[in-house]
């Protein structure tokens, strides 16, 4: 769904489920890729021309993992509080130019949350971001 982003943005999109492949979990399959797309989204749009995102999926002690994680601009610490409220922004000029509402990462976090996990981010300025959640299997 979302490869002709990418492509447009000259961005790789890859997907790796090391021994999660064929893994079922419990969750409202539409809710969930509306959160795990935001995730996606914003990767590529944040991210550099030759960038890549990977998603992710792997077992974790009874739940599974999913990773998203971007080779992007990155998220300033002092922010990193904030980026789940609804519409905060980072950079407002940087949002104009890529769209969006400011919405997507607040949604995200209220899925993620309505299925009994919460979303963890880790991020460097220059050097990209980390986005991950588990689920129950």
């Amino acid at each position: 769904e979302f490869q002709p982003l990418a492509e447009r943005n000259q961005i790789a999109l890859k997907l790796e489920t090391p021994g999660a492949a064929d893994v079922n979990v419990f969750g409202d399959k539409e809710r969930l890729s509306v959160a795990l797309g935001n995730l996606i989204e914003n990767a590529i749009k944040y991210n550099k021309q030759g960038g890549d995102v990977v998603v992710s999926s792997v077992p974790d002690a009874g739940r599974i993992r999913i990773t998203v994680s971007d080779t992007g601009v990155g998220v300033a610490q002092e922010h990193l509080p904030r980026i789940f409220e609804r519409f905060y922004r980072v950079d407002k000029n940087r949002s104009r130019d890529v769209g969006g509402t400011g919405l997507g990462l607040a949604i995200a976090k209220h899925i993620v949350e309505a299925h009994g996990s919460s979303v963890q981010v880790e991020s460097e300025v220059g050097k990209g971001s980390t986005f991950s959640f588990t689920l129950k299997v």
